[in-house]
């Protein structure tokens, strides 16, 4: 599992890198400093949950159980939800994917969590 998740926090590291880069450079002519912002809170967001999956693939190996497992699938799952509604809505311009966006945040919290209760029961051994 600790390997899952150093490649998928490698890859979402790259794709908030990429997704940067064409958000300042690409979409600032052509997108509303509105959506703009929704973009760029995106791509905030993904990077910093790109670390947290980072950090979860070590806590697997620093303190296996099934806590530190969950915060790595939450983190996934959150930059999923929580991301790619936010790119969905700025590329599609559909509202109702930012009705999307709180489920993923509400994973991205239960992974800190998750990651904490990992940490917490992993120094008690």
């Amino acid at each position: 599992m600790e390997r899952l998740f150093a490649i998928f926090g490698a890859a979402s590291g790259f794709i908030a890198v990429a997704a940067g880069a064409f958000g300042a450079h690409a979409l600032k002519a052509r997108l509303s400093p509105d959506m703009l912002a929704v973009f760029d809170t995106a791509a905030r967001y993904q990077m910093f949950h790109a670390l947290a999956l980072l950090a979860a693939a070590w806590a697997v190996s620093r303190w296996p159980g099934r806590a530190a497992t969950l915060s790595g699938w939450c983190f996934i799952g959150g930059t999923a939800l929580f991301s790619g509604s936010l790119y969905l809505l700025v590329f599609t311009g559909v509202r109702g994917f930012g009705a999307i966006t709180p489920f993923g945040g509400v994973l991205f919290l239960a992974g800190w969590l998750l990651l904490g209760v990992a940490a917490w029961r992993g120094a008690a051994r």
